[in-house]
């Protein structure tokens, strides 16, 4: 989340009296993120979120991926899984146009992320994982990931050599990677609707218990494993001084509890390894865009690139899945 789209108290009026909402109170810009502009609403007796998508390079989604994302999001709520669901205007549509720019509202909900997870939260996590996927592979809907292995070329097509300044040599270590990645990237693995993007700000706890999942709008189908080597990198790693070094309590208990829910497969387990060092590679390229090009008057946080080129390095050095619990 983060706040490139300013609204003011005109659009405010034009939201109430789109929604059902009642009378808005207050609104507040909300900072963390990268991709799209992020306000809480304030009514009443309610809390919601609007979501206005911006036309960036890796988060300009088309109007077909928006219907994708809201139609996603109230399905697994009616399923019982813990994340917002959007809410329909007078018209009876999830998405609408504020500011020229399509955008939606979502329930508010309760609780918060927390800044770093420990080894029972990860369990926790990797269940309800497995519980999200289990829902997901059965829904009618279908997206193909924008941001899978395929289109990590053209991506580092956009980062140009100013990128070397932050790290030697940085774009030829990219280019190497996604030639390994591209040539031993697994093909026919349990594929379904996975999250996409499930950092820890992703993940809300009420009162230290787990309570539901954020942010879908990078959800696709792709394969299932891949989410949990996205959660590896995302939430297993451990900054010691200067470096990042996984936890293996943490990446042992994430991949114990989803294997509660759904077992991973041999061939899964196989490809386990270039699964992270792919996830690894789209977060340094995605990251490194951003260092390079966000607009020097948007409320957000830049984050570093070098994070991912340390996790990057330590996938490159794993030769089997038991390396990730032992």
């Amino acid at each position: 989340m983060a706040v490139f789209t300013k609204i003011n108290k005109r659009e405010i009026t034009y939201i109430e009296n789109q929604f059902n909402l009642g009378k808005i109170k207050d609104f507040q810009g909300i900072k963390k993120g990268i991709e799209n502009t992020n306000y809480l609403i304030l009514t009443q007796n309610k809390k919601y979120i609007l979501t206005i998508f911006e036309k960036r390079v890796h988060g300009g989604c088309k109007y077909n991926d928006l219907i994708f994302f809201t139609k996603l999001m109230a399905k697994l709520s009616k399923s019982k899984i813990k994340c917002p669901c959007p809410v329909k205007n007078k018209k009876g549509n999830y998405i609408f146009k504020l500011k020229n720019k399509n955008a939606c509202i979502v329930s508010f909900l309760k609780g918060k992320d927390k800044k770093q997870l420990n080894a029972k939260d990860c369990f926790t996590v990797g269940k309800n994982i497995a519980k999200l996927h289990k829902v997901s592979t059965k829904l009618k809907l279908y997206r193909k990931n924008t941001l899978s292995v395929n289109s990590w070329a053209k991506l580092l097509s956009k980062v140009d050599n100013r990128i070397n300044k932050v790290s030697k040599n940085f774009k030829r270590i990219m280019f190497d990677d996604l030639k390994y990645i591209k040539k031993n990237w697994p093909k026919n693995l349990p594929n379904g609707i996975i999250h996409c993007d499930l950092f820890v700000d992703n993940i809300f706890f009420n009162k230290n218990q787990f309570y539901g999942f954020i942010d879908f709008y990078f959800s696709s189908n792709d394969f299932l494993s891949y989410e949990i080597a996205t959660c590896v990198n995302a939430l297993c790693f451990t900054k010691r001084k200067s470096q990042f070094v996984l936890d293996k309590k943490k990446s042992k208990k994430l991949i114990k509890g989803y294997e509660t829910i759904r077992k991973l497969t041999n061939k899964e387990k196989l490809s386990f390894s270039v699964l992270c060092r792919g996830s690894a590679l789209r977060y340094l390229l995605t990251r490194s865009y951003d260092y390079l090009n966000t607009p020097k008057n948007a409320v957000i946080k830049i984050k570093d690139p070098k994070e991912y080129l340390q996790k990057l390095n330590f996938h490159r050095n794993i030769k089997s899945f038991n390396q990730y619990l032992n």
